[in-house]
Order: structure tokens, then sequence, then C-alpha cells
């Protein structure tokens, strides 16, 4: 059963939340302050937290940023204000999965945690024998969920950038529209206001090393993104399937 902490200073969301969770078949633990959720997690393990940015006693987003650091592999889905826009792009640089804004309808958050948990979960998985990707000196392992540089090194992606280099890598030389990203990675429709393709694009750029020299992804103006260099699939040799057209 997924574990999932809500950690909000607002008790009846909280308590609204519990319940409506609970009806879905998720375990539910609760948290009102940031020493509150970080106990939660030391002792409870959850898979998956639904964290509000504002705190009475510290921000989500400081939560955020150490969870990331020293929990990589734990979810999270922030709740903000709607006129916050930079928290939210602030919590997806810090690693948060996927973020909702207030108000919201209990149903569409439990859209966006199995969202999330489908991505990170075992029936995400490839077999044992699943195909690797090597492209501009860098190898993929969807099985393995890990990235390595040509030196053997591994290039640390959060969840949600390692399924956005997926989807390029699938399709490579494609042009992929934000509309087209955000529906293949979060199975959901873009927000006029959504800039999170946008956020997890720059991370991917600048952890891959992208240099204005040697450049990896295209940006079409109102077009959407393209990966620009060509890609082989296989254990060994490989087999090519596609490069960036242009």
């Amino acid at each position: 059963m997924t574990h999932i902490l809500i950690a909000d200073d607002d008790p009846e969301i909280r308590s609204l939340l519990r319940r409506y969770l609970e009806e879905q078949g998720f375990r539910v633990s609760t948290a009102a302050d940031r020493r509150e959720c970080e106990a939660r997690v030391a002792d409870g393990a959850p898979d998956l937290i639904v964290l509000d940015v504002m705190l009475p006693d510290g921000s989500g987003l400081d939560i955020c940023r150490s969870l990331h650091e020293h929990r990589p592999g734990l979810r999270i889905v922030l709740l903000t204000a709607l006129k916050e826009d930079v928290d939210r792009i602030i919590g997806l640089e810090l690693g948060a999965d996927d973020y909702l804004g207030k108000p919201f309808n209990p149903r569409e958050l439990v859209a966006r945690i199995k969202a999330v948990m489908r991505r990170s979960g075992p029936e995400d998985i490839p077999a044992p024998d699943a195909r690797t990707y090597r492209f501009a000196g860098f190898e993929a392992d969807p099985g393995q969920r890990r990235v390595a540089a040509a030196d053997g090194s591994e290039i640390e992606l959060t969840g949600a950038e390692f399924d956005l280099l997926r989807v390029f890598l699938e399709r490579p030389g494609r042009l992929l529209s934000r509309d087209q990203l955000l529906d293949l990675t979060q199975g959901r429709d873009r927000d006029p206001l959504d800039r999170s393709i946008d956020v997890l694009m720059s991370r991917l750029r600048r952890k891959l090393g992208e240099k204005a020299s040697e450049t990896l992804f295209r940006t079409v103006r109102n077009g959407g993104y393209q990966l620009a260099v060509p890609v082989t699939v296989g254990a060994t040799a490989g087999v090519t399937v596609g490069a960036g057209q242009g």
C-alpha cells in the first residue's frame, strides 16, 4: 500500500485529504509543520509527500531541498498558492516531481499522485534485458534509471528529469511541443502558465553539460524542443534509430 504523507498547517485540509486518500486505497500520515514532517519521514518512510510550501516553522522549499539531497527516492508533490509561480519553479528546480495550486480538487491531487508513482513504481521498471541508449558520449539505462558519462561517472537526475530525457531518447530527432512533453512525462494537459517543462529542460541541459558549441537539445520557437544528436540502441554496438535534423 502506497504511503502518503500530507504536510500542511491547515487542519481541515489535512483531515479532508486524509479521509479522501484513504478512501482511494492509500495509507496516509499527516504533519502540521516542518518538525513533524521531518519526524514522520524519519519514522514512517513514506513513498510520497504532499508538501505545502508555506509551513509555520519553515519553508516547504527548504524541506524539498533537504529531502532531495538526503532522500532522493522520495517523491514530492508541492501545494502552492495559485499566484506563487516562483515557488512552483523553485520547487521543480529543487527536485519536486509535480505541483498543484490551491485551491484544488482532491481528485486532481490523486491523479497527480498516481502519475508520479506510476513513473517510479514497479510497473514502470523494464525487464532486466531492457535496451540502453547511447547519445553524445552518454549511456542511459531505463532499467536502472541511470545515466553515465563517457568516463563512467553517473549523472544524478531526478525522476522527472530522467522521464523527460527518456521521452527524447525514444523519439530522436522528433520535434516535441511543450504540451506533448507534459502529456508524455506527467500525463496531464498544460496550463497556459505552466513552465515546468522549460524548468526541467534547463536543469537537464545543465546536468548533461550542454555547451553552446555542442548542442544536445534544439529549442524551436513556438514549436518546442528536439534532441539534436544521434541515438543508438542496444547493449553493444547498437542500432541507430535517429538523429537531430538540420
